[in-house]
């Protein structure tokens, strides 16, 4: 390990590792979103003696399905955050990980609309799976629940995108003003010896 280490860069500073901490919190939401449009499914049990031939009915997502879109959904933030760290030792660190967040942002969502459009597929009855029949008990309508999470996801990607700029926006800032407006600091040199002209007094001659 101390070998490891010693082959390493030298650390820059913690800064792009809390940058890309902060910007992974609503790349997180973003990404759980779209996880769920992505790979929810209800548990279908289906037997035989129904006039149309197969009766089904839909339950509740199994505990692994929910399992796997957690897990998904948490990649992109630890990859975001394990990218910063890398950060901490290449110069330029912090806007590396602000793009980082953008190219993330952008990927959890790339395929969303298709994601909600499979997963109201999946879910004829509703989110809730319960029928429009029963006016007492439903809540969502076929596609009024994926309708919310697509545009939830997109909205927290938005965010994402916007603090990373942001992220690059006030750094860049704070480099030009040092770079160019920051006042030369003030030396204080030894003090100077005085010129003077040199003695034209002569000697005075003694009076016998």
């Amino acid at each position: 390990m101390r070998a490891l280490r010693s082959r390493l860069p030298k650390s820059r500073g913690s800064a792009p590792w809390a940058i890309a901490s902060f910007i992974a919190i609503p790349l997180f939401f973003s990404a759980l979103m779209a996880s769920a449009l992505a790979q929810e499914k209800p548990h279908i049990f289906q037997w035989k003696g129904c006039k149309h031939g197969l009766c089904t009915t839909w339950h509740e997502p199994t505990s692994g399905v929910e399992a796997r879109i957690w897990l998904w959904a948490l990649l992109p933030p630890l990859l975001l955050s394990l990218i910063g760290w890398i950060c901490t030792r290449l110069p330029l660190g912090w806007y590396i990980a602000c793009l980082a967040g953008i190219v993330e942002a952008m990927a959890v969502v790339h395929n969303v609309s298709t994601w909600a459009t499979h997963h109201t597929a999946r879910f004829p009855w509703g989110v809730d799976l319960i029928p429009a029949t029963n006016s007492a008990s439903n809540q969502y309508d076929p596609g009024e629940w994926e309708t919310i999470a697509r545009e939830t996801a997109l909205s927290l990607s938005h965010w994402t995108i916007g603090v990373s700029l942001a992220g690059i926006a006030v750094m860049g800032g704070l480099y030009i003003r040092k770079r160019f407006f920051s006042r030369a600091p003030f030396v204080e040199g030894a003090p100077l010896e005085g010129v003077h002209a040199p003695d034209a007094t002569l000697p005075s001659v003694p009076v016998e």
